[in-house]
């Protein structure tokens, strides 16, 4: 697992461009969200959004702000909540423009959202969907979506 987790922070850091001042900035982040047994709404928004270069929005509540006005999120979510794992799913499928199957294609629901992401193996088959989030799931999510949207973007240059 740790293996999985290490891989998983090396493919978010060759993604999020940087320089030598912001490299020690971004390692303190992504050690900070490592050690998160819980992220909040506003903390996953921010990462992700970062993380699908949608924009830059200075602060947490910015992200999430963002996120909302996008419905990006499930629309009962607070900024201080606990981030679910469907919750997870759809931001993710949103904020990086990813297509779904025909269900979540019409509904855009954080169900369809979860049940799209464990059928493209981001999510673990098994999982709860209403679990909480994690900062090493959320990295190794993010990690896995943009290995499935490189091979993608590598294959049709072919």
């Amino acid at each position: 697992m740790k293996k999985v987790i290490t891989a998983a922070v090396l493919a978010v850091l060759l993604f999020i461009p940087f320089s030598q001042p912001l490299y020690a900035q971004t390692a303190a982040r992504l050690e900070a969200l490592l050690g998160k047994t819980e992220l909040t709404w506003a903390e996953m928004a921010a990462f992700v959004l970062e993380a699908a270069d949608v924009g830059t929005y200075g602060s947490a509540d910015g992200a999430f702000n963002a996120a909302m006005q996008n419905k990006w999120l499930p629309k009962k979510a607070e900024s201080g909540g606990t981030a679910r794992l469907d919750g997870a799913a759809l931001l993710l499928m949103r904020s990086f423009g990813l297509k779904g199957g025909l269900f979540y294609s019409m509904a855009k629901s954080p169900h369809h959202a979860y049940r799209e992401l464990v059928h493209k193996k981001v999510i673990r088959e098994g999982s709860d969907p209403r679990m909480g989030v994690s900062g090493s799931d959320l990295l190794l999510m993010v990690g896995r979506l943009l290995a499935i949207k490189e091979k993608a973007a590598g294959g049709s240059a072919q």
